[in-house]
């Protein structure tokens, strides 16, 4: 596989991971996120041995994965993956509130 992959922007937060990348067109998506993913765990896997017992199979990442072609909106899915985070922020501090005691001084 060629290694010229292009990431034009990403974020991570928690379990979830959001990247726009450029493929070229010889590439199918399905073999990129094979290497993606396979990769990306036997290097997490290396330097965090613990994880593949604590894991069980060397199962990092989740079965599937959502893609969508990018047009001439490049410039707002950016935006929408840089601004995920805080997003995911905001929805984490809501759903905290669901488990304070309300009773509780």
């Amino acid at each position: 596989m060629a290694k010229k992959e292009n990431t034009l922007a990403h974020t991570k937060w928690m379990c979830k991971y959001h990247m726009l990348v450029s493929i070229p067109p010889k590439i199918s998506v399905s073999s990129f996120m094979g290497y993606l993913k396979g990769k990306s765990a036997l290097m997490i896997f290396d330097r965090h041995a613990n994880l593949k017992y604590k894991l069980g199979n060397r199962h990092f990442w989740a079965e599937g994965y959502y893609v969508s072609t990018v047009g001439l909106n490049e410039a707002t899915i950016k935006k929408y993956i840089q601004e995920q985070e805080k997003h995911d922020i905001v929805m984490d501090k809501l759903s905290v509130k669901e488990y304070e005691d309300p009773f509780k001084g």
